[in-house]
């Protein structure tokens, strides 16, 4: 019987996060369920930053970016030595089971502890990188997909008045789910993503794009994994193979993550809370709360963990016939 949930933040912040937070800790409380917040993701938990949660502790949060339960990475975690400190902690704290909010690493670590120390350990995706096999959309990628989509419409200001190829570096880790669909929303001539072919045919493709135009001047999104070194790497490359343009870079950066989480976010990170808590109160364990086609589906964290997650190819058709 779950008395007692665990709940932190883990990796990248992502905006919806503390609407997450608020889910599982007002659905907890609402079944009898002792909440203990645990501060800077599982160097917390090996330090014992923990705290009982109220809904008092909650309220009023769910429009701020970022986590009020902080972030952390942590190198201790992942030696079997610092794991086993996680477990004195989440001994002492009386802890039954644990809701982990965070991306890959997160829950990779999560289930390293659950496998060794039989704690149970539910999943939810809070990664603007969108990543994660088994959800439709991760908590904060729909923010950050938003967020890009303003910058390069402002972007395109400049773009318009000048010959030149713009280049905006855009996060998400080694997938190119964020850069692809940005540019979509933001009319963009053309993406580089690591999903697709060589580079130098992706810029060639870009380049060509614009000529067929009859302009010079473009924006293209580059995905900042897509080549070592990211948009300026693309940038140097498009100057050697075509001297007269005269590439510029914008790097997105942090900006991406920060911002009052969309509706669509607060929406999805409060269904993934409650059917978190839902999950261990049906003795579920060590799986992933996604959402499909609108529907909240559980889905083991093994899985969720080490299938890769593919870009629809209709996205990247749809890319390339509407930047003609």
């Amino acid at each position: 019987m779950i008395r007692t949930i665990g709940v932190l933040t883990s990796g990248g912040d992502a905006p919806g996060m503390n609407a997450a937070v608020r889910a599982v800790t007002r659905a907890a409380i609402s079944n009898g369920i002792v909440v203990k917040a645990i501060y800077r993701g599982y160097k917390g938990l090996i330090d014992g930053e923990v705290k009982t949660f109220s809904t008092q502790d909650v309220s009023g949060i769910i429009p701020h970016g970022g986590t009020i339960l902080k972030s952390a990475r942590c190198e201790e975690f992942r030696t079997i030595e610092g794991r086993q400190q996680a477990y004195e902690t989440i001994q002492r704290e009386n802890i039954d089971a644990l809701i982990v909010i965070g991306g890959d690493g997160t829950f990779t670590g999560g289930r390293m502890l659950s496998q060794e120390f039989h704690v149970p350990v539910i999943g939810i995706p809070g990664t603007i990188d969108n990543d994660l096999w088994g959800t439709d959309a991760t908590i904060g990628y729909d923010t950050a997909l938003n967020t890009i989509m303003r910058c390069v419409d402002t972007l395109r200001d400049t773009a318009t008045s000048h010959e030149r190829v713009f280049l905006v570096e855009v996060m998400g880790r080694d997938a190119g789910f964020l850069t692809l669909n940005a540019a979509i929303a933001s009319g963009a001539e053309a993406a580089i993503i690591p999903e697709r072919a060589t580079i130098m045919e992706q810029i060639e493709e870009a380049i060509g794009q614009g000529r067929r135009k009859s302009k010079n001047s473009s924006i293209v999104l580059v995905q900042e994994h897509a080549i070592e070194g990211g948009a300026q790497a693309v940038a140097k490359l498009i100057a050697q193979a075509h001297p007269e343009y005269s590439p510029r870079v914008t790097i997105l950066g942090h900006l991406q993550r920060g911002g009052s989480p969309t509706a669509f976010d607060r929406i999805l990170a409060s269904r993934m809370g409650v059917a978190a808590v839902q999950a261990l109160m049906d003795d579920q364990q060590n799986i992933m709360v996604g959402l499909h086609e609108d529907e909240i589906q559980y889905v083991p964290l093994s899985k969720a963990i080490q299938i890769k997650k593919d870009v629809k190819e209709d996205k990247w058709g749809a890319l390339k016939v509407l930047s003609i």
